[in-house]
């Protein structure tokens, strides 16, 4: 299968970010990506894209002995590279497509993840639902420049979600935790805001 287009968006109604990928034989496939997914699988395939990227480097593996910082610059001068030269502009194609999997998006609830001698990276999307008679997947190879495109519009939808904001404890919570307190002091039940 030959990946023609990308499309990555966060779908606030489901609080999900929908991959599609359009490949040149005119099918679409559809997947539904989670943000508890998201939490392992983010920092998973960006630790396997720098790794990628310095390999690619001239230096090679004398590389796996620099320090943090020359790794950092490397990796995002090759990130910005591949970014200059990609074409985020080219709307996704709506067109008639037949979709393999189904209607209905793959709802991933794990990733196998692994790179190949190519230089490409293999990822399989599972859908493991609990009950289910027949599991769904979907696997696809990704070289480096198209990898990178997928982990922007990821980032992008990402930013989008808020997912990556820090969680913090509302002003009205933490002033009920107060009263809480002294109703716990004064013999009164507490009570628990959710």
């Amino acid at each position: 299968m030959k990946i023609h287009q990308l499309s990555v968006n966060y779908v606030a109604e489901q609080d999900r970010i929908l991959v599609r990928i359009n490949t040149s034989s005119a099918e679409e496939i559809r997947m539904w990506l989670t943000r508890r997914l998201m939490l392992g699988l983010w920092p998973l395939l960006s630790k396997l894209l720098t790794k990628h990227l310095l390999k690619l480097e001239a230096a090679g593996t004398v590389l796996d002995t620099a320090d943090d910082g020359l790794k950092k610059m490397l990796t995002d001068f090759r990130k910005e590279e591949f970014l200059r030269h990609a074409d985020f502009d080219t709307p996704y194609q709506e067109e008639r497509v037949t979709l393999p999997l189904g209607e209905e998006p793959l709802l991933v609830t794990d990733v196998d993840a692994s790179p190949q001698p190519s230089g490409r990276l293999r990822l399989t999307f599972n859908e493991k639902p609990p009950n289910a008679d027949k599991p769904r997947n979907f696997q696809m190879e990704l070289e480096p420049k198209l990898m990178q495109g997928l982990m922007h519009l990821l980032e992008q939808a990402l930013g989008r979600s808020q997912w990556r904001e820090p969680f913090g404890t509302p002003v009205a919570l933490e002033e009920g935790a107060a009263e809480d307190e002294d109703a716990t002091s004064t013999g009164r039940k507490p009570r628990y805001l959710n």
